[in-house]
């Protein structure tokens, strides 16, 4: 019987005790070397959509992952931005979905997605959305900013996908509108993001209330040592997926810099955006009231630009999105919160404003150009303020970041390049992880301390989950008639 002709329910409520219990998904490959989707063993209905979306081979990530994923495995996927990592955890996910159909329950979903910014969840939701249109498969969106009474409304009657922002999640579960009890998948998407945004209690909150004996996939850009802390406690024996090592660059960008005084990096910027070569740049400030300070003064110089942060409404927020993507708007000005979900491939050019003081974050904000297999170029306005944390940024990256010549034509006298021997002291500022964040939300300072006991309920145990039900013991899945 064809799996789109499967009823809906025809299953046992809770497939993930069989799937544990059982054998693991069959696939009529051996893993290896996967350099086409139909070598993944993907159901054809999800096939079907990968062809019509025009995707032929998998990316690295997605090539190493979804066979991991549909043997039913906790994953730890480090992969930057722009490498394909929705898909790597959507089409496997979807994949499950179709093999062990269940009805929906009010007021509750099956997969649950996080994700730190409303345009990030926007964007992973429109995938899902794209990967299921041939199966039936309900996706939902939830974030804050906009009226929770609609989205209490449209959970009414359940769900089978839903990505979410953590506060407005949590909100919802509050409002007992949502109840997080029949989670089978648990996806952290850029939880390095959620970490630096101070998320790391509302997750632990979350993570309390989904069954123990879920699969756990957490994606993240970066491997600082709190997600290493946080995969211990959320994910049970995980296999760990890297496609880039830790705080490297992506290879096709071109980096450059300009040490100038922070008086005169308004002028340096309007010279540097009018190069004829910028099809789209993006900005980056660190504070909201820095964007939109940034904005007035090109504004004021005749460059259209527009803001995006944390003050902006979400209909804002979309409107400037849409101008910069369809190139309306030449200039796109972000606060790195707001940025994390901006995945455009037409960003020519990456310029920091300000240098992030955390050297992680600006791995991030330059993987924001040479996507899709363009090359791109991220040019860094220097203040002497800030050498401390250029220093920084290149012991990471391991690699000096060249000095530009002054673009043509500029009246901008930028500062001597400094001697690289002399000793730099930390500026007095924030502390470190608050700045590059656009000062939206300072993050809470502890998380769990490695060696201590875990919150109850809030890490995975080696067996048992809801009473009668699920064991989290073997992780396998038991396919007999899953297929018909």
């Amino acid at each position: 019987m064809p799996l789109s002709l499967i009823a809906r329910g025809s299953m046992k409520q809770n497939p993930m005790s069989e799937l544990r219990a059982g054998m693991p998904r069959a696939r009529s490959n051996e893993r290896h070397d996967m350099t086409k989707f139909s070598d993944l063993g993907l159901n054809p209905l999800l096939m079907k959509a990968i062809t019509d979306a025009g995707y032929e081979t998998p990316t690295p990530i997605q090539a190493q992952a979804i066979p991991l994923l549909l043997e039913d495995k906790d994953l730890l996927g480090i992969a930057q931005t722009g490498t394909g990592k929705t898909a790597a955890f959507a089409l496997p996910t979807l994949d499950f979905l179709l093999e062990f159909p269940e009805k929906r329950r009010a007021r509750s979903t099956r997969v649950l997605v996080l994700a730190p910014t409303r345009e990030l969840a926007g964007q992973i939701a429109e995938s899902f959305s794209t990967y299921s249109r041939h199966m039936d498969c309900k996706v939902q969106t939830v974030f804050g900013g906009v009226n929770i009474n609609a989205q209490r409304r449209a959970l009414q009657n359940g769900t089978d996908v839903l990505v979410a922002t953590p506060g407005r999640l949590l909100d919802l579960v509050s409002q007992k509108a949502l109840t997080l009890q029949d989670v089978d998948v648990l996806i952290l998407d850029e939880a390095d993001q959620m970490l630096d945004m101070g998320f790391i209690h509302d997750l632990k909150k979350i993570v309390a209330q989904v069954p123990k004996d879920r699969q756990t996939l957490l994606f993240s850009a970066t491997m600082p040592k709190l997600i290493s802390d946080l995969a211990q406690q959320f994910l049970d024996n995980p296999v760990r997926v890297s496609v880039t090592p830790p705080s490297t660059t992506a290879e096709r960008v071109d980096q450059g810099l300009y040490h100038v005084s922070n008086n005169d990096k308004l002028e340096l910027l309007f010279d540097v955006l009018n190069n004829p070569e910028i099809d789209r740049a993006l900005v980056f400030t660190r504070t909201k009231h820095g964007a939109d300070k940034v904005v007035r003064k090109l504004l004021a110089k005749g460059l259209d630009a527009k803001a995006i942060h944390g003050n902006k409404s979400q209909p804002q927020r979309l409107k400037a999105l849409d101008a910069f993507r369809n190139g309306n708007c030449k200039v796109l000005v972000a606060t790195d919160i707001a940025a994390r979900g901006i995945d455009i491939d037409g960003i020519s050019h990456v310029v920091n404003f300000e240098v992030p003081n955390v050297p992680e974050q600006y791995v991030h904000r330059i993987g924001r150009t040479a996507r899709a297999g363009r090359t791109g170029l991220a040019v860094s306005f220097v203040a002497e303020d800030e050498r401390y944390y250029l220093r920084d940024i290149e012991k990471t990256i391991g690699m000096e970041i060249d000095v530009l010549k002054a673009p043509e034509g500029t009246k901008v006298d930028l500062l001597p390049t400094p001697d690289p021997n002399e000793r730099l002291y930390k500026p007095k500022g924030p502390a470190r992880g608050t700045g590059g964040r656009g000062g939206e939300r300072r993050p809470q300072k502890s998380s769990r301390p490695q060696g201590k006991a875990r919150p109850q309920g809030a890490g995975k145990s080696s067996g048992g989950g809801k009473p009668g039900g699920r064991n989290r013991g073997a992780k396998k899945r038991n396919l007999e008639g899953a297929r018909g």
